[in-house]
């Protein structure tokens, strides 16, 4: 699918340098992002806490609404997904395949963020159809769109896997530290305390998100390129079918172990992620006290931004596989630490420090691995599949996403989860039963314990940076000689 609309100079990328540039890393890969990202990250931790807390939805069809809707919704997200990775790995403009997309992401993510929140005072029915709808367009759609072609930034950028590294580092730092400051620090300390559980106040605070992601958006729009697609825009393209994109992907071992890597690492993290809050407000402190989450995030989240620093050289010296799996083996340590002391603060804080100093390579270089098995796949099957693969990483992200918040509601929903209210006396009451407060634990820290294990186990088998080099010098030459021959 050629879009002629993207061969204007109005739509041309502002990188034109042959490597990566400073300007490159530091707009199209670090400050750009941000804005979608950040909405994304403050409603994977708060939007549910709007549903239960603000709207008081955790009793609604007896308990069930909660569980089912996320799930069955991303059924939905799920076609879109691959949907997506098929518009992509067809597309073809000056541009790329990946980044005019991006650019059709920015309105939408603005105005879906908006309609999240904008549930009407309306009967159930109503409120329940806005919220399939409204929270449809925004997963199922716009973040869709702009998630696949934001991820793929990555591997279309460059061949040299040094660079490339370099790129997923900012681009994570992107994700982590700064979405990451915002979300786990300002929003706890300052921002949910003043808007506690009052509607109006959560909607302005989430419009201005929405809107400030516009922007940000066509920032990376216009300060990323694809090199690796300019490498055929010249060429006849063979028609692949999808079929034949099926069979290069799941005959390859090395991108199946990064999809196991990336379902188990997404699993627990989403539970934990959901039930953070939760965690902090009955468990760890009391509800929206503005310092329990504030002390997690930042005790926790020091190695995150000390580790930007020196986890590429790290990775490089012993490898980006070896990295990442003796990560997660301290992270299992940390979350164990989490686990057995959940209502002591300081061990869990020496947890959370722990565990983040063995997340450092995973959430800094895996771009740059899965990178590296999207090479290995083109060496072996002569074409990129880039969008099928990005697909289905993105439908394994998005359907457990949606598994784990319907898992999450249902275990809150059947130990007897109390919305809080107000007494006669107008004091807030935000307490839950013992059995409550386990099953928030074992979500906070338990279950990755388990998924951690499961992941050293898996990244073992992974020997994808082995000779990566020299597949790369022939990938470009196989490049080179179809292109003089077109």
């Amino acid at each position: 699918m050629k879009i002629k609309l993207f061969d204007k100079m109005m739509f041309n990328s502002r990188i034109k340098s042959e490597n990566t540039s400073g300007r490159e890393r530091w707009l199209g890969y670090l400050l750009g992002p941000v804005g979608a990202l950040l909405l994304n990250a403050v409603l994977g931790t708060y939007l549910n806490v709007y549903y239960t807390d603000v709207l008081g939805l955790t009793s609604l069809w007896g308990g069930s609404f909660l569980v089912i809707f996320p799930i069955a919704s991303k059924i939905i997200d799920a076609i879109t997904n691959l949907l997506m990775g098929y518009l992509i790995d067809r597309t073809k403009s000056r541009q790329g395949k990946a980044r005019p997309w991006l650019l059709f992401s920015a309105p939408m993510l603005m105005i879906t963020g908006i309609l999240l929140f904008l549930v009407p005072q309306a009967n159930e029915s109503v409120q329940v159809v806005w919220i399939l709808i409204s929270y449809n367009l925004f997963y199922s759609f716009a973040y869709t769109i702009y998630n696949m072609s934001h991820n793929l930034m990555v591997p279309l950028s460059i061949r040299d896997s040094a660079q490339r590294g370099k790129l997923s580092v900012f681009q994570q730092v992107s994700t982590i530290m700064v979405t990451g400051i915002l979300v786990a620090l300002l929003f706890p300390m300052i921002i949910m305390p003043a808007i506690g559980v009052d509607k109006s106040r959560w909607i302005l605070v989430m419009s201005v998100l929405a809107v400030i992601a516009l922007p940000l958006t066509l920032v990376e729009y216009y300060f990323t390129r694809e090199r690796l697609s300019e490498e055929t825009i010249c060429q006849i393209q063979k028609k692949i079918s999808y079929k034949e994109q099926f069979k290069a992907i799941f005959s390859n071992k090395y991108i199946l172990i990064i999809f196991g890597y990336f379902l188990f690492t997404t699993l627990g993290t989403s539970i934990k992620n959901l039930s953070t809050v939760y965690y902090c407000n009955y468990v760890l402190g009391t509800y929206n006290d503005g310092v329990t989450q504030t002390l997690l995030a930042v005790i926790g989240g020091i190695p995150m931004g000390i580790g930007v620093f020196a986890i590429w050289p790290i990775a490089k010296r012993i490898g980006k596989k070896n990295a990442t799996l003796l990560g997660y083996v301290i992270y299992t340590i940390g979350s164990t630490v989490c686990l057995i002391f959940p209502k002591n603060m300081v061990m869990v804080l020496i947890g959370q420090f722990i565990k983040n100093i063995g997340g450092l390579p995973g959430a800094y270089v895996f771009m740059a691995l899965f990178a590296d098995t999207l090479d290995d796949v083109e060496w072996r099957s002569g074409y990129r599949c880039d969008g099928l693969a990005m697909s289905i990483y993105n439908t394994i992200a998005v359907a457990l996403v949606g598994v784990c918040t319907g898992l999450f509601n249902g275990m809150l929903s059947a130990y007897g989860y109390v919305k809080p209210y107000f007494d006669q006396a107008g004091n807030l009451i935000a307490v839950q039963e013992q059995a409550v407060q386990n099953v928030i634990t074992f979500a906070f820290s338990g279950l990755e314990i388990i998924t951690s294990i499961i992941v050293v186990i898996l990244l073992a088998f992974l020997n994808v940076e082995k000779g990566l080099g020299k597949k790369q010098a022939e990938i470009k030459e196989r490049n080179l000689i179809k292109s003089k021959g077109d």
